[in-house]
C-alpha cells in the first residue's frame, strides 16, 4: 500500500511471554485508527525465564529473528514505533543483552515497562472512546503476568499488575502434561493467594462484568462458554477447569493450538481465581488490549495532546515525599512558558514538552532524602518510580533533567546519560538549562512571579517578569544561571522586571 508523507503510521510491538506482536495502523484525522497489517508470532519468550531467570541463547534468536523482521515492517511503512517487552524480559537478569541486541539488529528501541505501565496500556486499549462516565473492570492474563483495571471513562482509577500469569503458573506446577487433583488444588490455593494479596476486594465496586484482552481469556471463555460466544458465566469456569484437566494434555492439543494447549489450563484457573475474588459474574472479551493502547497513546502524542493522567501520576508521586507542590507548579508553570516562547531558540520537539513539566514539578523531591545531594536523590527515585504515561526510557530522561537542575552540568560522558543517546541525552541537557532558569525565578518559594515573557534575538533573550512582590532574590538567582544559558543555546540571558501596569 502507498502511503502518502501527510498520513500518519503508527506501530506497536508487544514483546510478551507467550509470543510476539506487531500491529501497523493509520491515525485518521477524527481521532480513530485504520489497522493496516498485523503479525502473531508464538515464539514463547518467556520460555524458561521464571525458572532459571535468564532468556537462554537459542530463546533470545528466536525473539530477534522476529524482531528483525518487525522492525523490517515497520521501516517499510514509515511507521513511528513503539516497542515494549512486558514480564519476561521484566524479570531477565539478561534483560540489558536483548535490548541492545534489537536495537543493534532489529533498529527497535525496545522498552521493558513496568506491570502498572502495562495496565494503563491495556486499559487505554480496552476502553478508548468509552462514555466519559461509564465505569469498567478490565483484566489481562498475560504468560508472565495478570493486569487488572478499573476505570472511569478511559481514564484508570486503579492498577494493578500480579507476578501471576499462564506460562509462570504452568512451569511452576509443571500443569502441561496429565494434573493430578492434588496439583490442581495447589494451583488453585497459589492463584487465589497470589491475587488475594495484590488486588483489594474493592476492585469490586466496579460491576460484576470485567472485560478481559488477552487470547488466553479469549481461549478459556469460548471453551467455557456453551456456544463459543465471547461471554461466560463465572459459575461455568469452574467446571471448564475441571473439563480442561479429565481431557489431558492429548484432548488440550485436539481442541487448541499446541502452545496454547500446554498453557490453557493455568489460565483458566487464574481467570476462574480472578472471577471469585473480584465477585464477578460474567466475563466478556474484548478485541482489543496492549497493541491497541500502544497505538492510541502513540496518536496522543503525536498531536501533542498532554495526558493529563502523567501530571496527576507525577503530583501524586511528589506528595509521597512531602514536596512542596506550589513551588513544583510554579516551576513547572514557568518552564513550560519559555519551552513554548523560545521553540525557536531550543529546537526540542513539542513531544519532549511533557519531560519538562514533569521533571519541573519533581526537581526537588529528593529534598525528602537529603537537600545537600537532592538532585541525586530526586535521579535515583523519579528513576525508579513507576509513572503513568511514561515509557522506561522517557522516565529516564525525566530524571536526567530534574538531575542537572544545579550544579554542574553534565558533558557527553557523564554516568548518568549512559543509557541515553546522543539526541536525548542533548535534549536533557536544553531542557535543563531551561528548568534552572524556571527554579531560579521562584528561588523564595513564595511565587512572587506572576507572569513571565520570553523574547529572543539572534544574540540574546530577554525575559520580562511581572510580579506581585520583590523579585530581588529571584534576579540576583537567574544572574548566576545566564553563563550557563549562553553556554548551551548561544545567546545571552538578560533578565527584567516589568513595570507595574
Amino acid at each position: 500500500m502507498a502511503l502518502s508523507n501527510q498520513e500518519l503510521v503508527l506501530g506497536a510491538v508487544d514483546v510478551g511471554t507467550n509470543s510476539i506482536k506487531l500491529e501497523l495502523a493509520r491515525a485518521l484525522p477524527d481521532g480513530s485508527l485504520e489497522k493496516l497489517h498485523q503479525e502473531r508470532d508464538p515464539v514463547r519468550p518467556g520460555e524458561g525465564v521464571f525458572k532459571s531467570g535468564y532468556i537462554s541463547r537459542e530463546v533470545s534468536d528466536r525473539i530477534l529473528s522476529t524482531l528483525r523482521r518487525y522492525g523490517a515492517l515497520c521501516r517499510r511503512y514509515g511507521a513511528r514505533v513503539r516497542a515494549v517487552a512486558t514480564s519476561a524480559i521484566r524479570e531477565a537478569k539478561n534483560k540489558d543483552e536483548i535490548i541492545r541486541r534489537a536495537r543493534r539488529e532489529a533498529g527497535l528501541n525496545l522498552e521493558v515497562v513496568s506491570g502498572r505501565e502495562e495496565a494503563r496500556l491495556i486499559c487505554l486499549g480496552i476502553l478508548y472512546g468509552n462514555s466519559p462516565r461509564a465505569r469498567s473492570l478490565c483484566i489481562d492474563v498475560g504468560g508472565g503476568s495478570t493486569e487488572v483495571a478499573t476505570a472511569v471513562g478511559e481514564r484508570p482509577t486503579n492498577l494493578w499488575s500480579i507476578s501471576l500469569g499462564a506460562v509462570r503458573l504452568t512451569e511452576l506446577f509443571d500443569s502441561s502434561g496429565e494434573v493430578s487433583s492434588q496439583q490442581l488444588t495447589l494451583m488453585r490455593e497459589y492463584a487465589r493467594e497470589a491475587i488475594g494479596t495484590r488486588v483489594p476486594r474493592s476492585a469490586s465496586g466496579f460491576g460484576r462484568n470485567a472485560l478481559g484482552s488477552s487470547g488466553t481469556i479469549k481461549a478459556a471463555v469460548s471453551f467455557a462458554s456453551d456456544d463459543g460466544t465471547s461471554s461466560v458465566s463465572a459459575r461455568r469456569l469452574a467446571g471448564a477447569v475441571r473439563e480442561l484437566v479429565k481431557m489431558g494434555p492429548e484432548g488440550r492439543r485436539k481442541f487448541f493450538e499446541p502452545r496454547r494447549a500446554d498453557i490453557i489450563l493455568a489460565g483458566a484457573v487464574i481467570l476462574e481465581a480472578l472471577a471469585q475474588h473480584l465477585g464477578l459474574e460474567t466475563i466478556t472479551t474484548v478485541d482489543r488490549g496492549l497493541r491497541d493502547g500502544i497505538l492510541v497513546d502513540l496518536m496522543r502524542r503525536r498531536a501533542s495532546r498532554i495526558d493529563r493522567s502523567m501530571i496527576e501520576g507525577a503530583e501524586a508521586l511528589g506528595s509521597r515525599f512531602q514536596f512542596d507542590q506550589a513551588h513544583g507548579r510554579q516551576v513547572a508553570r514557568i518552564a513550560v512558558t519559555l519551552f513554548d516562547e523560545l521553540r525557536k531558540v531550543h529546537k526540542v520537539p513539542t513531544s519532549a514538552r511533557p519531560f519538562l513539566e514533569v521533571a519541573a514539578l519533581l526537581h526537588d523531591i529528593g529534598n525528602a532524602v537529603s537537600y545537600n545531594r537532592h538532585h541525586r536523590h530526586t535521579y535515583y527515585l523519579i528513576s525508579n518510580a513507576d509513572l503513568p504515561g511514561l515509557a522506561d526510557r522517557e522516565r529516564e530522561m525525566v530524571a536526567c533533567i530534574a538531575r542537572f537542575h544545579r550544579r554542574n552540568l553534565p558533558d557527553a560522558g557523564h554516568p548518568d546519560l549512559r543509557n541515553l543517546t546522543l539526541p536525548e541525552a542533548e535534549t536533557v541537557l536544553k531542557l535543563s538549562t531551561l528548568l534552572r532558569v524556571a527554579d531560579s525565578l521562584d528561588r523564595s518559594h513564595h511565587q512572587p512571579v506572576q507572569e513571565v515573557t520570553a523574547r529572543a534575538t539572534r544574540n540574546q533573550v530577554v525575559i520580562r517578569l511581572h510580579a506581585r512582590a520583590h523579585v530581588d532574590l529571584e534576579l540576583w538567582d537567574v544572574e548566576h544561571e545566564a553563563s550557563t544559558f549562553e553556554q548551551v543555546f548561544g545567546r545571552k540571558l538578560i533578565c527584567r522586571l516589568a513595570r507595574q501596569r
